[in-house]
């Protein structure tokens, strides 16, 4: 019990604390951060209501792209919200996020969000702000959460408190001109942003790992258990591949397990570049087989 109302005051009295507290558990309706869906997808579905919320005095104009969505119990999803600040100097902001009812916070988890971070606007800036989150289908199966239909998810942004960490909101731009050099040292900061949750280069995590990905046949990392459907595409990744698959994973090869996207082609371009550049020092597909074939295998 002593040890009870010890971690309890020290969570109440410590704010950023409590906020891990909630993030770990779903408390008071703060949804949970996770690095990928690993449910079984589910034929039920449930909607997804989205709301936004600015504080006084943060010159931003926040909102959603999208009223709602309605997904199936573990599918992955993705929305979108626009912010633009409306003054003439950059604005550091942070959002805070919860859902209602309070209760389904525990099955709500985010994979990507804006929230995670300390976020910079420059003057007039507008920018649209992917989230990629799914519910756990154990909803289904709670009797104090099994007949909630649909969920609010609710971001107020405010005025931060720690803007030096803050990073630029201009990352999320789908606006970038298609023009100039391949920047592998941008792909690779946009690879850390975006992909590492799930990828490394010299190992598997969630996905397998990319390094010598380029020229190398889908689906044929050792060890790693692929989609049915990524392992019988017959692709080659290629420049031409690899776009075609961060531009949108789910149209052009249905089945996969990919949620992630990259709208903007420059943002593509040098992520391309990065995976050209790094190696996991394993021997590619064709000096294996080279490598075979020259000793008789």
């Amino acid at each position: 019990m002593a040890l009870l109302l010890a971690s309890t005051t020290l969570v109440v009295f410590s704010v950023p604390l409590y906020r891990l507290f909630c993030a770990a558990t779903g408390a008071g309706g703060t949804v949970r951060q996770s690095a990928a869906s690993e449910s079984q997808g589910s034929e039920r579905t449930i909607t997804i209501r989205f709301s936004t919320d600015v504080a006084p005095g943060l010159a931003w104009r926040f909102e959603p792209r999208q009223k709602e969505v309605t997904v199936r119990l573990g599918e992955q999803a993705l929305a979108y919200f626009r912010a633009q600040n409306l003054s003439d100097h950059q604005i550091v902001g942070h959002a805070t996020y919860n859902v209602t009812p309070t209760k389904v916070g525990i099955y709500f988890n985010k994979i990507q969000c804006f929230c995670f971070t300390e976020e910079a606007l420059d003057a007039g800036q507008m920018v649209d702000m992917p989230v990629v989150f799914f519910v756990d289908p154990t909803i289904a199966r709670d009797p104090n959460t099994s007949e909630v239909t649909t969920i609010t998810l609710a971001y107020t942004f405010f005025a931060s408190a720690n803007p030096s960490d803050a990073l630029n909101l201009s990352r999320f731009k789908t606006s970038y001109a298609n023009a100039g050099n391949p920047d592998a040292a941008s792909g690779k900061q946009i690879f850390a942003r975006r992909c590492s949750g799930c990828h490394e280069i010299g190992r598997d995590k969630i996905g397998p790992r990319l390094g010598d990905v380029l020229g190398r046949s889908a689906g044929t990392v050792p060890g790693y258990t692929y989609s049915t459907a990524l392992q019988r595409s017959g692709i080659i990744w290629s420049d031409k591949t690899l776009d075609q698959w961060l531009t949108n994973p789910q149209e052009f090869l249905p089945g996969t397990k990919m949620p992630i996207r990259l709208a903007s082609p420059a943002e593509r371009r040098d992520v391309i570049e990065f995976l050209r550049t790094s190696s996991d020092g394993a021997p590619t597909q064709q000096e294996s087989s080279a490598h075979s074939s020259a000793i008789g295998g």
